[in-house]
């Protein structure tokens, strides 16, 4: 593990840090970003209020790192996957089969971004989502490559840009999470990746 290469002291900093994200996660979710106090989360944590904001100047910095480091959790998952020796179909599958998979076991943290990603002060808010931005259209740009091979290497017709497909492809599973988030008895999510990719290879009109 890379953490047992760190020094004990640095070792102890950084679980530190994790108990006090996965606390102020807990308690946003329970009570919305806006009703948690960084005293409250302190305590929760079993920490004093000065140790806390050793790590974080205020409550809103917290946030944006929470955000940032399931983003990077995100990411990593994700770049495993589509990174794997396997054809372009199969990538695909792979992305579809994570992202789902990391959206259903983060619901707490799912929800409180959807809740609260408006609910931050316009200054927080708009510094994390350029780094969000930037973030997203990196990981598109990864998509569109499995699109980009798959045209040149024959195996998917250039019907379109890579990178519109790539976003395409996203908004789709994005969509297909919202409504299983939402409504899970009518829309159940589909554990076969092929269902939402079919959408894709088969079209709407017979050839």
């Amino acid at each position: 593990m890379a953490n047992q290469k760190l020094p004990r002291r640095e070792r102890e900093r950084l679980r530190q840090r994790q108990e006090m994200l996965a606390t102020a996660l807990d308690l946003f979710s329970q009570k919305g970003y806006h009703n948690v106090s960084m005293q409250e989360i302190a305590a929760q944590a079993e920490f004093a209020t000065g140790t806390l904001y050793k790590f974080f100047q205020n409550k809103e910095d917290l946030y944006k790192a929470l955000v940032l480091e399931q983003c990077d959790k995100f990411e990593e998952a994700i770049t495993r996957a589509i990174e794997k020796p396997e054809d372009e179909v199969e990538k695909l599958r792979n992305y579809i089969r994570v992202k789902g998979d990391r959206f259903r076991r983060n619901l707490p943290f799912v929800r409180l971004f959807l809740a609260e990603s408006r609910g931050v002060s316009f200054n927080i808010k708009a510094g994390l989502n350029d780094e969000l931005r930037k973030r997203y259209y990196d990981f598109l740009e990864k998509i569109a490559s499995i699109f980009d091979s798959g045209m040149k290497n024959r195996r998917f017709k250039e019907i379109a840009d890579p990178y519109y497909l790539a976003v395409a492809l996203d908004s789709v599973l994005d969509a297909s999470l919202l409504l299983w988030l939402d409504a899970p008895e009518r829309f159940p999510y589909p554990e076969d990746p092929d269902t939402i990719l079919n959408i894709f290879f088969k079209g709407l009109i017979p050839s």
